[in-house]
């Protein structure tokens, strides 16, 4: 890979990169809109998960056959991401973001209408490309429209969102459950894609004018893309998010296992649980807003990847040394929660000014890789057996300690790659 010296961009550069900003009401508008964006593809990921074994008596199929329809769509969101950020940098946000809606809705129709599972499995796919629209979109307009200062601060809402919508869409799709059948479960998602794509068109002006697109066609915006890659700090704050989403992910399809299984709570408990770990990454996204004036964001994410990966040190160390603890548990996953809520929007905040000639492709090889490594991990939770809490806290481990490793090979905070002035 080829190093690139640290990112010092000139302020009067930058601030002509960027589309002035709007009015105070109108950049609130469009910061809700772009979070709605990225919060629909968690929903439609975990929404109708309480819905599986009526799914599978209904469609007359197996368990594992459900669970690929999840599989499916987040492959969908992965190719979606490849495919249409690195698009955009050549034809545009809007239209994109238009059609992304558009196709979510009809996705979403196609699946509560699906006669099969592999119908309903197909639907997904598309259904994850769609919604994958969104979520990448919204980095690159951020990218496009503001600069300094807020990039951080803006990025973290964004995290913040996607640490709190795995855990309503649940709730949401349990409700949704308790008064009618699975199906309708994807018409409210097809309800949600109607209010996306009526807030797109309100809120969603095109933040790349067509003097700032790259020329070349497809091709064109593929070779921007080829030229990140070769970029080591960008690539190695992709790997980091990526190896902390796997973490997350890992957590997020073990934990249950490990609270109700082996520390017999009860569904409400862990609901609780799983809740104030939620909060955590909230609070911590929030800690990042603010500190990111004052300190480099190099720092706080050499200090956010620290924090994770001592936390799933402490509960591999207490499980194996102590035996299970209830209460060490759900600590040290709190640490680890807070970490995390911490390395998301800095990756993303420092791989995004890295790639701002390319925010599209930049966007696309973040969010790809994130999504395609948490897909990875989630089954291999179960794949390693439900009756204790160490494969769970091994995987985590092992994804944080390779995050260490790609920040000190590739990254090497000390250089300073990506920084963003924090002068507003």
């Amino acid at each position: 890979m080829v190093s690139s010296h640290p990112a010092q961009v000139d302020t009067r550069s930058r601030r002509r990169a960027a589309v002035p900003p709007r009015p105070k009401e109108r950049v609130t508008g469009l910061l809700l809109v772009l979070g709605s964006l990225t919060a629909v593809a968690p929903f439609a990921t975990d929404m109708y998960v309480p819905g599986f074994p009526a799914m599978g008596a209904a469609l007359h199929t197996s368990s594992a056959t459900i669970q690929l329809t999840m599989t499916a769509f987040l492959a969908g969101m992965v190719a979606g991401q490849i495919l249409l950020g690195p698009l955009s940098d050549s034809l545009g946000r809007r239209r994109l973001l238009i059609g992304g809606s558009a196709g979510f809705i009809l996705f979403s129709l196609v699946c509560a209408l699906a006669p099969n599972a592999y119908a309903l499995m197909a639907a997904r796919f598309l259904q994850g490309a769609a919604g994958a629209v969104g979520m990448v979109l919204a980095r690159a307009v951020i990218t496009d429209r503001f600069h300094g200062p807020d990039i951080p601060r803006y990025f973290a809402v964004l995290s913040q969102i996607l640490g709190v919508a795995p855990v309503a869409a649940p709730v949401l799709g349990g409700a949704v459950l308790a008064v009618s059948t699975w199906r309708a479960v994807f018409w409210v998602l097809c309800l949600i894609g109607v209010l996306l794509l009526v807030g797109v068109l309100l809120k969603v002006p095109e933040s790349l004018p067509p003097e700032r697109r790259h020329g070349g066609g497809l091709s064109g915006t593929f070779r921007a893309m080829g030229r990140l890659t070769r970029n080591r700090p960008f690539m190695g704050y992709v790997l980091v998010l990526g190896f902390s989403s796997a973490a997350l992910f890992a957590y997020i399809s073990g934990s249950s296992f490990v609270f109700e299984r082996v520390h017999h709570v009860s569904a409400g408990m862990y609901s609780l649980i799983f809740a104030v770990n939620a909060l955590g990454m909230l609070l911590a996204g929030t800690a990042f807003a603010r500190l990111a004036r004052h300190i480099r964001l190099n720092v706080l994410l050499s200090l956010s990847v620290a924090v994770a990966a001592t936390g799933t040190l402490a509960q591999v160390l207490v499980t194996a040394l102590l035996g299970e603890s209830f209460t060490g548990t759900w600590i040290t996953l709190f640490v680890v929660m807070c970490g995390i809520g911490m390395i998301f929007p800095a990756t993303m905040s420092l791989g995004q000014n890295i790639g701002r000639t390319a925010p599209g492709a930049a966007s696309a090889l973040l969010g790809g890789l994130q999504f395609l490594c948490g897909a990875i991990a989630s089954p291999l939770v179960g794949a390693f057996g439900e009756s204790s809490s160490l494969p769970m806290a091994t995987i985590m481990l092992v994804s944080l300690a390779l995050a260490v490793l790609t920040l000190l090979c590739l990254v090497r905070p000390r250089r300073g790659h990506g920084e963003i002035s924090t002068t507003p």
